[in-house]
């Protein structure tokens, strides 16, 4: 029970990585609030976890809003007296080339990626600093944090900047314990993948196939896709860790389609 009586956010987590991550928190003891833009899917994924036994909550959280984000931290620190872990994953994609990409879009995106994790970071810490226990926070960075695709300009500069935020949060957060980390997967075949194979079929003028074979799992070890437990077992392992010896890091888990 790697994190008993811990208390842990994460965002969209009613599905994919998030969920997955919620999971297995859960399962490694602690309490765990699933927020999601749709609320009655962070209900349905929370009433699973405490059909198996676990403790969860589900919360209706749209991480571009100040208000909403503020409410659901409130709630979560009322119901269960702190928070100690936060995992900001909530993300979407949306692809155009850059000469064709309509602002509205791009403003979305970086809303969701980046706004998204400054505000949650924002609402979580003071909780983090007065407790005295310290805490993690973890952003769900990409492959895209380390090296560029085209059409996805928004998505890479935002996965990008989440690197910025997380080395400035580890220099802030070190005197009060608080950790904080990347995590940037490969291509996980969630939702959000697939949804991106058509697309980019159409764009590349490829077939789906050749958008997965020759495009996403091209320079892997193994032409596999990442999987949501690979993501959620190196959450585990930043939110379990104990101490200042990592934190500011990024870990790429994409089957050797980055090195560094």
């Amino acid at each position: 029970m790697k994190l008993k009586d811990r208390v842990a956010i994460v965002t969209g987590a009613a599905s994919g990585i998030g969920k997955a991550i919620a999971t297995t928190y859960a399962r490694e003891g602690a309490r765990v609030a699933i927020a999601d833009l749709n609320a009655q899917a962070a209900e349905a994924a929370a009433a699973e976890l405490r059909a198996a036994g676990g403790q969860a909550m589900g919360l209706a959280m749209d991480v571009t809003s100040e208000d909403a984000v503020n409410t659901g931290v409130a709630a979560v620190v009322k119901a269960w007296g702190g928070v100690d872990v936060l995992v900001s994953n909530a993300g979407i994609q949306i692809v155009h080339p850059i000469h064709e990409f309509p602002f509205a879009e791009w403003k979305k995106m970086l809303a969701i990626h980046l706004d998204g994790a400054f505000l949650t970071t924002k609402a979580c810490l003071p909780h983090m600093y007065a407790s005295g226990k310290g805490g993690s926070v973890i952003y769900m960075g990409s492959v895209h944090s380390k090296l560029a695709s085209p059409l996805k300009a928004p998505y890479v500069t935002a996965k990008h900047g989440l690197l910025g935020l997380c080395r400035t949060l580890a220099k802030e957060g070190a005197p009060h314990g608080v950790r904080a980390n990347v995590i940037c997967p490969g291509f996980v075949r969630t939702p959000l993948v697939d949804k991106q194979i058509p697309e980019q079929s159409q764009l590349l003028g490829i077939s789906e196939e050749d958008v997965v074979k020759k495009v996403m799992l091209k320079d892997t070890v193994d032409g596999e896709f990442t999987t949501v437990q690979d993501v959620a077992d190196v959450a585990l392992m930043f939110a379990a860790f104990p101490d200042n010896a990592l934190t500011g890091q990024s870990v790429v888990v994409s089957h050797g389609w980055y090195m560094e």
